[in-house]
């Protein structure tokens, strides 16, 4: 895939057609990682980070795809960490959650993608102070290079909560005062390789 894909500016309906392949790729990633890797990312799921000109700022990093409307799914983690102190119990009932139909409609899904970072995390201010960065993904002869935003969220932010509580879902060690990023694409500036056969 072509470095500086954000010089090149897609319109329209190609814009439009690149994030409906993007999140359709992208859900059934994350199905086939609860049903058949036991909830672990994969990775399509961790993107590499790039400067605009291209520098690596960070390598294979978690990042979380939410549903448009969050509050039920973020209900639903939250009381399935509350309601039980078995990690294991925890993540056996979120990979049985989401595996099921929980990724069967992509339309369902927003395109902004978030990542949870420690609360002594350098990389947190570096990429806020870049204020767009490249995510570069990669997985089933698929590739998508996508120019984003980047922006720190409130607690009180919806995608912060969602974030947060899907986290505690698999990791039951998540200390204090952990910082949360927003990344929200810019498609008409992102690019995907497509047209490729899925590996079996």
């Amino acid at each position: 895939m072509a470095k500086g894909a954000d010089k090149v500016v897609l319109i329209g309906e190609a814009a439009a057609a690149l994030r409906e392949d993007f999140l359709h790729w992208q859900c059934r990633l994350r199905q086939m990682a609860m049903r058949e890797g036991g909830g672990r990312p994969s990775a399509g799921m961790r993107p590499l980070i790039f400067s605009r000109d291209d520098q690596q700022l960070a390598g294979a990093t978690v990042v979380l795809l939410h549903k448009a409307e969050t509050e039920d799914s973020t209900a639903f983690f939250r009381h399935q960490v509350l309601k039980t102190q078995d990690p294991v119990e925890r993540w056996e009932k979120a990979t049985e959650h989401m595996a099921a139909g929980y990724f069967q409609r992509y339309r369902d899904f927003d395109d902004t993608l978030t990542a949870l970072f420690g609360p002594a995390s350098p990389l947190v201010d570096q990429l806020l102070n870049h204020g767009k960065i490249n995510l570069e993904f990669a997985e089933l002869s698929q590739r998508f290079r996508l120019l984003c935003k980047v922006t720190e969220l409130s607690e009180h932010d919806l995608l912060y909560q969602s974030t947060y509580w899907h986290n505690r879902m698999f990791n039951p060690n998540i200390p204090a005062g952990v910082r949360i990023l927003s990344f929200a694409p810019d498609w008409g500036r992102s690019e995907g390789a497509s047209g490729f056969e899925e590996e079996e």
